[in-house]
């Protein structure tokens, strides 16, 4: 019997050969291909026009804010009273905070519920879902001055909550309400199917792969439309108005009228005699948003790290 040789197989020369130099363009070969493509060359400066002109605004706004709020900023405004003299910014502070708390509880589970509804639970193609998403899509289109008139004809007058914090809470958690739903949606749409589809045949039921699978895949995603829906609430001023009123005292209960950071901010201005004020209490809420922001995304970062084990 012949000795059989054994043939062994020859190392990929793509995997051991040398890397190629990547090929970089120079300016004058850009240039010619846009004058084959004169187009590409408009739509490229339009872009770039359009980067530079969205940041500009953004880095001007601040600029300006600063600028004319810090040097007004003062211990007087944030004494723990309110009086016609300090005009102390530490009730409405403290009163955005309960009010942003509060119009989540009661808007973020609702939204993320309904949220899985629609995308886990409701068949594909059904006319109720159809309708629904077209009904939270015209709501978040409506401006904040029509949510404030329906909060006060109908959870200030109606139900006769009065000019309270709650009546602004339930008016908020209306107006953020599309906002968590829409953006929980497309969240939960990012999730690979691969992903169900693994737990169920491993033998857990659609409850189980919701809360256990899908859900903290979709954190993140979730979590960018509550700091979206904080943002909004942080700096509603016109549907509070008509539904908290514009008293600047802490609540004793949720029945208080209290006003927050940009309904005080308001006011200040309304009135003419405190503007500067004003200017620094934008600085304590650009502070503020900042903050929140910085927390949510903190947050994101822990559920992302704990879901893929880093």
């Amino acid at each position: 019997m012949a000795n059989s040789k054994k043939v062994l197989p020859k190392a990929d020369e793509n995997l051991c050969g040398t890397i190629e130099p990547i090929n970089v363009q120079t300016f004058s070969q850009k240039m010619a291909q846009y004058k084959k493509r004169p187009m590409s060359l408009v739509i490229r400066i339009i872009v770039i026009l359009a980067a530079v002109l969205s940041v500009g605004v953004l880095l001007f706004l601040i600029a300006y804010i600063l600028v004319m709020g810090i040097p007004n900023l003062t211990l007087d405004l944030f004494s723990w009273k309110y009086t016609s003299d300090n005009v102390s910014l530490m009730p409405a502070l403290v009163n955005t905070i309960l009010m942003t708390l509060l119009s989540l509880v009661i808007a973020a589970p609702l939204g993320i519920f309904a949220a899985i509804y629609l995308v886990e639970y409701a068949k594909r193609g059904n006319k109720f879902v159809g309708v629904i998403r077209v009904t939270a899509e015209t709501l978040s289109g409506i401006p904040s001055i029509v949510y404030g008139l329906f909060g006060m004809l109908f959870f200030v007058t109606t139900l006769k909550w009065g000019y309270s914090i709650i009546a602004g809470a339930f008016t908020l958690a209306i107006m953020i309400l599309p906002l968590i739903m829409r953006t929980t949606e497309e969240a939960l749409k990012t999730v690979p199917d691969s992903f169900r589809e693994g737990s169920f045949g491993l033998g857990a039921g659609r409850l189980r792969t919701v809360f256990k699978v899908i859900l903290p895949s979709a954190i993140p995603g979730i979590l960018a439309g509550v700091i979206l829906a904080i943002g909004r609430i942080v700096g509603e001023s016109a549907a509070l108005l008509y539904t908290a009123g514009t008293v600047a005292q802490y609540p004793e209960s949720l029945t208080t009228s209290t006003r927050t950071l940009s309904v005080h901010m308001y006011v200040l201005t309304n009135e003419g005699l405190h503007t500067n004020q004003a200017y620094a209490t934008a600085v304590v809420l650009l502070v503020l948003v900042v903050l929140i922001n910085a927390l949510s995304s903190f947050v994101a970062k822990k559920f992302t790290k704990g879901k893929t084990g880093e």
